[in-house]
């Protein structure tokens, strides 16, 4: 059983950046997904053991995932915010370490933790 804690989420102005935070990541296959309101919960950025990372289209080259082992801990910077990264954000784990690719079917995940973008 893996219980994961994000923090970090807040009100934010558009262009703004933010920083999640998911602990713990031990080794395992991390990763970042969001839900908005009326929409379904939607992949973000996923990260290996060994540091190889994943992103959807729409948050490349504005978001980046990372993994501090020393702290046991997975991060999501999100830069550039616009009003449409408003959603819920949770972290999850398949709970396999040294997991390879893309980050898909996650068997754990956390509370949630809200992120709000203003125009």
């Amino acid at each position: 059983q893996v219980q994961l804690v994000e923090s970090g989420g807040g009100l934010v102005q558009a262009g703004g950046s933010l920083r999640l935070s998911c602990a713990p990541s031990g080794r395992f296959h991390m990763g970042w997904f969001r839900q908005a309101p009326g929409k379904e919960r939607e992949f973000v950025a996923s990260i290996t053991w060994n540091d190889s990372t994943y992103y959807s289209d729409s948050v490349k080259g504005r978001f980046t995932i990372s993994r501090d082992n020393a702290q046991n801990t997975c991060y999501l910077q999100m830069n550039s915010l616009k009003p449409e990264d408003t959603a819920v954000y949770y972290c999850a784990t398949d709970g396999l370490p040294y997991g390879r690719g893309q980050l898909t079917r996650p068997t754990y995940w956390g509370q949630g933790t809200q992120v709000t973008v203003s125009s």
